[in-house]
């Protein structure tokens, strides 16, 4: 059982590692579709930890019940987010993806009232302005996968006061996207498009797939990756008297 458990360690390594290194997106989204059978698992091995954690956050600053709440999840995957989602009582979930194979795999689970073919990016999302409660993307904002341009689409689909949860590592190799990243959030909130909730730094966001990956200190035998959880909440439109609008004002919690 150790053996099996080893070797299945050392594939779940390899295969993650070898889409670390894809940057172009069409390459990308070939891998998933090759890799959807065995996602869950892979990912299950390297204990990755961020479709658990960006649900918890979200929850912290819900302004209301779960079941009420319509949910749009972004480059979904199989639907380990709409797992997590369901657990917490989340019952409406929307999700899109750009790879086939694995909009299957979520299909699968039964657990989202509906699913698109969408490659963030290249293509609008397919809903109206306004429509969601809260966006989520776990695991697409890295290189060669969801551009940063692309941010302002999801803040677009998002309801005024609704939530957009973003995640990404912040390992090594994905630090120069990280920065990008950043930036690109920092000019959103600038503009009056949306205040930052929270961003939470995660050491332990899933075991490392080499060396290179790892912080100084750390062994490839147990270490894990960095990442980080991003909450925005998208401003309100305020209203004066004549009908003209005034300036947005700061979104509490």
């Amino acid at each position: 059982m150790a053996q099996e458990e080893g070797g299945s360690l050392s594939e779940a390594r390899a295969r993650v590692g070898a889409l670390h290194g894809i940057t172009d997106l069409a390459q990308k989204l070939l891998f998933y579709d090759r890799w959807a059978l065995d996602y869950d698992q892979d990912v299950a091995a390297l204990q990755y930890r961020a479709p658990r954690l960006a649900v918890d956050c979200l929850m912290q600053a819900l302004p209301g019940p779960p079941n009420a709440a319509l949910i749009l999840d972004v480059a979904c995957g199989t639907g380990l987010v709409a797992a997590e989602l369901q657990a917490r009582g989340f019952l409406q979930l929307h999700g899109v993806d750009g790879s086939p194979a694995m909009l299957e795999q979520a299909r699968a689970r039964g657990l989202y009232q509906h699913l698109s073919l969408c490659t963030l990016g290249q293509e609008p999302l397919p809903s109206s302005e306004g429509t969601f409660d809260a966006v989520l993307m776990v695991g697409a904002l890295s290189d060669g996968q969801v551009p940063c341009s692309a941010i302002p689409e999801l803040l677009r689909v998002t309801k005024p006061g609704g939530l957009v949860c973003l995640t990404t590592r912040t390992n090594p190799s994905n630090l120069r996207y990280k920065e990008a990243l950043e930036a690109t959030l920092d000019r959103l909130e600038q503009a009056g498009a949306w205040e930052r909730v929270v961003a939470w730094p995660v050491d332990q966001w899933e075991l490392a797939t080499s060396e290179l990956e790892l912080v100084p200190g750390t062994s490839n035998s147990d270490g894990f990756i960095s990442g980080i959880i991003y909450l925005y909440r998208k401003q309100k439109a305020a209203q004066v008297e004549g009908g003209r609008p005034s300036p947005q004002s700061p979104a509490g919690l």
